[in-house]
């Protein structure tokens, strides 16, 4: 099961540059909150063998004093409950401040497991300034320097070493998984309950994580799956937290438990900032898509034009990737929910769809030969082979060609869109790479 590591930290103690670092990247997804400028930022960061995702919480001040205490504790409250490790940055040039001392106390009484980062440890002298951090009561504070890379190492190895061991995969990895994501309000827990509210003896919970994550199964009409759910889909979440990162934050985890994501939309309002924002975690990570547009009884006028204009308008919003179903449903009514489900075991099945090597050449090397790659600089590209990889995340298709540095963009597309016209791949990525011979 992913984990998912929350920085957290004053601003200006170099929590993004951290981020960067840690990620191997300028910059991850970035999520904009309408209204303000404060910026979220999700990434991935590899570290001998294990995975996981990193979490940049922004900056905090606002104007007053006291608006600026109460954005910490929101922001902090919501790392806390969410994250399995919390990363607190910290300034080794300005010691420890009232801020720090409040947000360690906020992590202690949390007891989550906590790593304390001093950073901007940029001279030999400035780590003996370290020790006075010991004051936090959070253990050992490792010296950083983030510009660097200096301490790094060991930081990694400190919080690889502080995740839970899980097992709860090897429960359930027979199954398909499905997480339903999207915005507050579009309808998640409307359409959770709508399928198994009134016939709870059909399902099973399985304790997925301390945080209250479950799998669901839903095993009726001869379906069998998991539905990848966590407290963000059941439970309403205060006023007084911040909505759009909070669900930020579980679809994250949702989506990375997932084979499949079941992104809802409000038919009302159409799509915003934030349904991008997640769309962009799932195709992050690989996963099927299948588009689920809620609260269709609302919807005044429901001709086919309309549909296909509404069709039309998701797929451009979305676009390049447009090859997944889209499903117009009412959790109230119940009106193609069940549907929703079909769709995305169908979209499953697409995502472990193997294609023999011999149909790939009979499809591929004639059209190729009609249609080579363009010629780049007088030198003529030839493609003479393709083939499927085996155990990948998704369908990935290799082509061998005589000079693979010149085979453009374009080209690629055009051979997506054929492997996707012969055979079903419908919201499912694939992957194509041209390699040498």
């Amino acid at each position: 099961m992913a984990n998912i590591v929350a920085i957290v930290g004053r601003p200006n103690v170099g929590k993004s540059t951290l981020f960067n670092r840690l990620t191997g990247t300028r910059r991850a997804i970035v999520m904009n909150t309408a209204g303000t400028t404060r910026d979220r930022q999700y990434g991935k960061c590899e570290w001998c063998g294990k995975e996981f995702s990193v979490i940049d919480t922004g900056g905090w001040v606002v104007n007053s004093d006291d608006t600026f205490e109460s954005e910490i504790n929101r922001q902090v409250d919501i790392a806390i409950k969410e994250a399995d490790v919390v990363l607190l940055v910290v300034d080794v040039n300005e010691g420890v401040t009232q801020f720090d001392t409040e947000v360690a106390h906020l992590l202690r009484q949390a007891k989550k497991p906590t790593v304390l980062a001093v950073n901007k440890v940029d001279t030999f002298e400035n780590q003996y300034g370290a020790a006075e951090f010991y004051k936090l009561g959070l253990g050992e504070p490792f010296i950083l320097s983030a510009e660097n890379g200096l301490g790094s190492g060991d930081l990694l190895d400190e919080i690889c070493s502080r995740f839970r061991k899980d097992d709860t995969d090897e429960e359930i990895d027979d199954l398909p998984r499905f997480a339903i994501v999207g915005r507050p309000n579009a309808g998640k827990s409307s359409i959770l309950n709508a399928l198994i509210g009134e016939e709870r003896s059909i399902v099973t919970d399985i304790p997925g994580t301390t945080r209250d994550s479950i799998y669901t199964r839903y095993n009726k009409f001869g379906k069998d799956f998991y539905l990848v759910d966590t407290a963000g889909i059941r439970k309403k979440a205060k006023v007084t937290e911040d909505m759009e990162y909070y669900s930020v934050v579980r679809s994250i985890r949702a989506i990375e438990n997932s084979d499949v994501c079941i992104l809802m939309l409000d038919a009302t309002r159409g799509i915003e900032a934030q349904d991008l924002n997640i769309y962009a975690l799932v195709q992050k990570n690989k996963k099927g898509l299948v588009v689920c547009v809620n609260k269709w009884d609302l919807v005044e006028s429901k001709t086919t034009q309309d549909i296909k204009g509404y069709e039309n308008a998701i797929r451009e919003r979305l676009a390049p990737f447009t090859d997944f179903p889209i499903i117009f449903t009412s959790a109230l009514t119940k009106q193609r929910i069940y549907k929703v489900m079909e769709t995305a075991l169908h979209v499953y099945e697409n995502k472990q769809r193997k294609v023999p090597t011999a149909q790939l050449n009979d499809k591929f090397l004639p059209l190729i030969e009609n249609y080579p790659p363009p010629a780049n600089k007088g030198k003529y590209i030839k493609i003479k082979y393709c083939t499927q990889l085996p155990n990948t995340q998704v369908p990935t298709f290799v082509f061998f060609a005589n000079l693979p540095q010149y085979v453009k963009e374009p080209y690629r597309r055009f051979l997506e869109n054929k492997l996707r016209s012969w055979w079903d791949f419908n919201g499912t990525p694939v992957q194509l790479f041209i390699r040498g011979k």
